[in-house]
């Protein structure tokens, strides 16, 4: 899975990707601890135009023809091996996908230890911040939706990381990982003339191989979803379960 990522700010992004300055008053910020329901920055293809944009929506994919006034919870995440026929995430997937840049992300590292005083197995999970090995920025395959609030009136844009099964050191980690799209499959991952399933099976499935990335242990201050800085993506001088 991926619950939490560090994202660049907005003028890294631009450069980048090679984006028109959006002047906005309220750039996004440079952040260490991106948590669901976030507000965060995408890229997307309008319907009216071929240029790449940036764009923001709730972390927590909403779907257009969802009917109550609350959002579904836990919809931050689209498993890939589902996402081409379930409801949840089926329109997104044929006609509404997006790109999400991120500097790296974290996974929780399940482990068991011996309570040195009791000889009691104990479990814990040890947070790993993972980025590619080069310091490069990475996409994740991404879906987005537009919806209007049944009782308000009110539009909100909102997205979803695609994730898959893990391989290679990544599956020492987590079973689970974001699909990370490489640069020559941005293109067609965006394009709303693609909507043939499988086809955008095959896109996701050419996804950036694990060898590419790098990871180390970090502190469990990334738990606290009130924190954020660049201490968190430090490595890790004590064992898990201090600070």
């Amino acid at each position: 899975m991926c619950g939490r990522f560090v994202s660049p700010e907005e003028a890294t992004i631009e450069r980048y990707w090679h984006l028109g300055r959006r002047n906005s008053p309220n750039p996004f910020a440079r952040r260490f601890n991106v948590f669901p329901t976030d507000t965060i920055p995408f890229l997307r293809l309008p319907s009216s135009s071929d240029e790449l944009e940036l764009a923001a929506g709730r972390w927590g994919l909403v779907p257009h023809w969802w009917k109550e006034a609350k959002p579904p919870k836990t919809t931050f995440n689209a498993r890939l091996e589902e996402a081409a026929g379930k409801p949840m995430w089926r329109d997104a997937w044929a006609r509404s996908r997006c790109l999400i840049p991120a500097e790296g992300w974290y996974e929780w590292q399940a482990l068991e230890r011996v309570d040195p005083a009791t000889g009691e197995i104990r479990k814990a999970k040890e947070p790993h911040f993972i980025r590619r090995k080069d310091g490069g920025l990475v996409c994740f395959a991404g879906l987005a939706s537009w919806w209007k609030n049944p009782q308000t009136g009110e539009a909100l844009r909102s997205c979803a990381i695609v994730t898959a099964e893990a391989s290679g050191a990544l599956a020492e980690i987590h079973d689970r990982a974001p699909v990370v799209l490489p640069e020559s499959a941005h293109a067609a991952w965006l394009d709303r003339k693609l909507t043939d399933p499988q086809k955008v099976d095959a896109i996701a499935a050419a996804r950036v191989p694990p060898d590419a990335f790098t990871h180390w242990k970090v502190r469990l201050l990334v738990n606290d979803t009130h924190l954020d800085g660049p201490e968190l993506i430090e490595p890790a001088e004590e064992p898990v379960g201090k600070n």
